[in-house]
């Protein structure tokens, strides 16, 4: 009874913060969290873990096909399988993704990019980049396609600052002016270290900056677009929704006399893509997959709705037939992905269980999460840990993916991963046991391998919506249309390249190599040759402060051209 009690209270108090009552009651009747006290342990279990891991492997992987490659093998199923479990989660995706392309404002959205770079911009850009937890002011030095190295040499100077809760918290403008003075201090660092002249940022004309923008936005030019609703629980578009982010920028760079003008602005996953194009011209989509995911696309204007475009001269789209669209891809994924029970858990203790659906399988931000919502269920259920449960793992959020990919890994430089995962959840020694370790590693694996499969559904599904778009765009253009040969190139293209960055594809354990595999699957269940067209995953380092960088290139680039135009007509 006294249980009933406190479980009433608790939804109560959760229905006091938003939540309906149900939701609040669920969340509290499943949730791993409890008094470490009131954990009765047995002698006992309800099953081995052999059984576990078979319901689990069914659970993640069922929905989605395993292909044969649990793990390390790299064998797959070569023969066109229109009822490929993935594929018809992809093509469920790619409805989604159509239906979004019309009208939905959160998402799909256009930039003001419309070519692709060609690889011969060159030249020393300022470069900032506004992520989800860092800062970052760098001079970028662009030595074209076949100069350019995708080294480190490519940045010529970097600072960091820290975007920590107390920033995440600054409300509207308070926010750009933290932002300023971080970019006056970065720009002054780069004076003293001599590779930026005082004499040019101190001189009348400001300094051109690339702003790579690591949130959604509206984008009406080059350098500038709508603010929208950031996520992530920063406040800084508190009273500037709608307000256009280079003016408001700008406008504050100038009132405390920063000397810099935001020129060009790109989503991030715009900047992984125009990094990745400009080195490797094959390039079409850019994947960020961190601690959160995100897709751009390179695709036929024809699939986005004109609504969508807001107002741009004619100009553009006489001479625009692609552009670079922002997916938000985790948006998408409500009510077609498959979800487990730890998945349930999840989102009935999530603040915004519906915003952002294809985040909570996929991203790093919660992979260790519903690797953490499993672990406590099969230790209570069976003899993994000995049936003992740290106290410190019945708290959400409290197994970060690092220490997940670590388990999966075995070592790192942090040591061996029984040792720190004994030490982060003081445990007696011996514990984790060597079959102990073996359990987790396998559970962590299925929860990535699915969130790699989930990824390549989406990867997939905007690869055919470009292709057949472009199809039909041929179809029905004349001959001599202006881009009716610039669409022809883009079909017979074989390779198509992904640009990627991010913790998780970048240093997760075989995800990668994963991923890959199946992408190549999917091809192949749709009835593709792979010889003939295929995707291929590219690394794309310093992705937002190169594709911020190259995208400035353009803009000047650009200006340049317009000014001689005139002078010539004069």
């Amino acid at each position: 009874m006294a249980s009933l009690k406190r479980m009433i209270l608790t939804a109560l108090k959760s229905l006091s913060r938003g939540k309906s009552f149900l939701q609040a009651l669920l969340a509290f009747w499943i949730s791993p969290k409890c008094d470490p006290t009131e954990v009765k342990q047995s002698n006992t279990f309800r099953r081995t873990r052999e059984e576990f891991l078979k319901e689990a492997q069914q659970l993640l992987l069922g929905p989605i096909g395993t292909y044969g490659f649990p793990r390390n093998e790299r064998s797959f199923d070569t023969s066109a399988n229109q009822d490929d479990p993935l594929l018809l989660l992809s093509n469920k995706l790619k409805r989604q993704f159509r239906e979004g392309q019309q009208s939905n404002p959160a998402c799909m959205l256009p930039s003001y990019n419309h070519q692709l770079p060609g690889g011969h911009e060159h030249g020393q850009f300022l470069a900032v980049d506004i992520g989800g937890s860092t800062l970052r002011v760098g001079l970028v030095d662009l030595k074209g396609r076949g100069a350019q190295s995708n080294g480190d040499d490519t940045i010529i100077h970097m600072d960091s600052y820290i975007i920590d809760k107390t920033v995440r918290l600054l409300q509207g403008t308070e926010f750009f002016r933290w932002m300023a003075r971080k970019i006056e201090a970065g720009v002054k660092k780069a004076i003293d270290a001599g590779h930026v002249s005082k004499e040019e940022y101190e001189s009348g004309e400001s300094m051109p900056i690339g702003l790579a923008w690591s949130f959604p936005l509206e984008q009406t030019s080059p350098n500038g677009g709508n603010i929208c609703p950031m996520g992530k629980s920063f406040l800084a578009c508190d009273g500037v929704i709608g307000h256009d982010l280079g003016a408001t920028c700008n406008k504050i760079f100038r009132e405390l006399g920063v000397n810099v003008e935001v020129v060009s602005i790109v989503n991030d996953s715009n900047a992984t893509l125009l990094s990745s194009a400009y080195l490797n011209p094959s390039t079409r989509f850019g994947l960020i997959l961190g601690t959160g995911v995100n897709i751009a696309a390179h695709l036929p204007v024809n699939l986005v709705g004109k609504a969508k475009f807001g107002d741009r001269p004619d100009s553009w789209y006489e001479q625009a037939s692609h552009v670079m669209v922002n997916t938000e891809l985790g948006m998408f994924g409500g009510g077609i992905l498959p979800v487990t029970r730890w998945d349930m858990i999840l989102k009935a203790g999530h603040d915004r269980p519906d915003f952002q659906p294809l985040e909570h399988p996929v991203s790093g931000y919660y992979l260790g999460e519903v690797f953490r919502i499993a672990l406590v269920e099969a230790i209570r259920t069976t003899d993994v840990l000995g049936g003992e449960m740290p106290p410190l793992l019945l708290e959400p959020y409290s197994m970060d993916t690092e220490t997940m990919s670590l388990m999966v890994a075995g070592l790192s430089s942090k040591g061996k991963a029984n040792e720190v995962f004994s030490q982060l959840y003081d445990l007696p020694p011996g514990i984790p046991s060597t079959d102990d370790m073996r359990f987790m590693q396998q559970l962590a694996g299925y929860i990535a391998q699915r969130s790699a499969a989930i990824v390549a559904a989406s990867l997939f599904a905007l690869w055919e919506l470009k292709n057949e778009a472009e199809q039909t765009l041929l179809d029905g253009l004349q001959p001599e249309s202006p881009f009716s040969e610039e669409t022809a190139v883009e079909l017979g293209i074989e390779k198509t390249t992904v640009g990627y960055t991010g913790s998780v594809i970048s240093h997760f354990p075989n995800y990668k190599e994963t991923l890959q595999l199946y992408l190549d699957q999917l091809i192949n269940s749709a009835g593709h040759d792979l010889k003939e067209r295929r995707i291929e995953l590219v690394p794309a380092k310093e992705s937002s402060l190169l594709g911020a960088a190259v995208s400035l290139a353009g803009v000047v680039e650009e200006e340049q051209r317009v000014k001689v135009g005139e002078k010539e007509m004069a």
